[in-house]
């Protein structure tokens, strides 16, 4: 499988928007990203859990200043250090029953450095939201949950992807996790109810990180193509690194087996520095994800950038 880059990536969002999501809804784009706190710290303001944007063509984007998540599920800590509730990778997808659902990653009360996914409802894409009481997954004795992502295969069922966040146990070294023994950051898929967050059965892990991915995999986000094939874009090595991506893999079925290809974009291309945390939209063609520029300290500030992409039948793929 190929995938081609048929435009550039552009930077559409150029205040620290990290962890993007991206939802279609009729004529109107929106994008989600993480809580803006490192914004607050640069610029001032008040502290935003789930930012938005939109846009009615896809090229030009208003970051709106309101919060789409203003109130976390009771599960969660809302005052876990500067970063709030330090909400993480927002998703947003439609329902079948019509509504939106949300699902986030935040700090867990009385377990400090650990993070789960929480879901929550809204009658309409720019919230405001409201949270699930319990967590949707958290699995607290494996490192918790983070970077959650929607998908509605063709037959209509519901799966959430995620990733084991393996690495806040882990020994040390970079992003907590370079040090022996190394510690496994599997990306699991869980199916759900038609309501879009309720579990049906038990997760499945599609991929676990390697040698050659650093400390971790994440930020998951799943696509079928028009044959068939299912690709699984995801973010390896560490986020505060140059070395961090967006790689993927394909599978003839949903629940795998995933063979890993790519990566698709690393620091250097296309001048960016740390591409990752990219999420595809449900039509497999739209893309955004966050970078830095090249020679900066990236975890400054992480603008939003956008690129359509194409996937065809060859073995890899490359960025435009």
């Amino acid at each position: 499988m190929r995938t081609t880059g048929n435009t550039h990536p552009t930077q559409v969002i150029s205040v620290d928007f990290a962890d993007p999501d991206l939802l279609q809804d009729g004529n109107q784009w929106w994008a989600f990203a993480s809580n803006n706190h490192k914004t607050i710290a640069a610029v001032g303001g008040s502290l935003i859990n789930v930012q938005i944007a939109r846009s009615p063509d896809f090229n030009s984007w208003t970051v709106t200043g309101s919060d789409a998540l203003p109130t976390v599920g009771a599960w969660a800590d809302p005052k876990a250090g500067n970063q709030g509730a330090a909400v993480w990778a927002p998703s947003v997808s439609k329902n079948k029953k019509g509504q939106y659902v949300l699902t986030y990653s935040a700090a867990v009360k009385g377990s400090p450095g650990k993070h789960c996914v929480g879901a929550a409802v809204a009658s309409q894409p720019q919230g405001p939201y409201t949270p699930q009481a319990t967590p949707l997954v958290c699995p607290l004795d494996q490192g918790g949950a983070i970077d959650s992502g929607a998908f509605k295969d063709a037959d209509g069922t519901q799966y959430v992807v995620y990733k084991i966040d393996g690495n806040s146990m882990g020994h040390g070294g970079v992003c907590g996790n370079t040090n022996a023994p190394m510690v496994n950051t599997p990306i699991m898929i869980q199916r759900v109810a038609d309501d879009g967050f309720t579990p049906v059965g038990s997760p499945v892990k599609l991929l676990d990180r390697s040698d050659l991915d650093g400390p971790l995999i994440e930020a998951p986000s799943l696509t079928r193509t028009s044959n068939g094939k299912y690709v699984l874009f995801f973010s390896s090595n560490c986020f505060a690194t140059s070395n961090y991506d967006v790689t993927y893999a394909f599978a003839d079925n949903i629940m795998g087996p995933y063979v890993k290809r790519g990566p698709m974009m690393v620091t250097g291309t296309n001048n960016l520095y740390a591409p990752g945390g990219q999420a595809i939209a449900a039509d497999g063609k739209h893309m955004m994800f966050h970078a830095g520029d090249v020679g900066s300290a990236n975890m400054g500030w992480r603008g939003a950038y956008t690129q359509i992409i194409n996937i065809d039948t060859g073995s890899q793929v490359v960025s435009s």
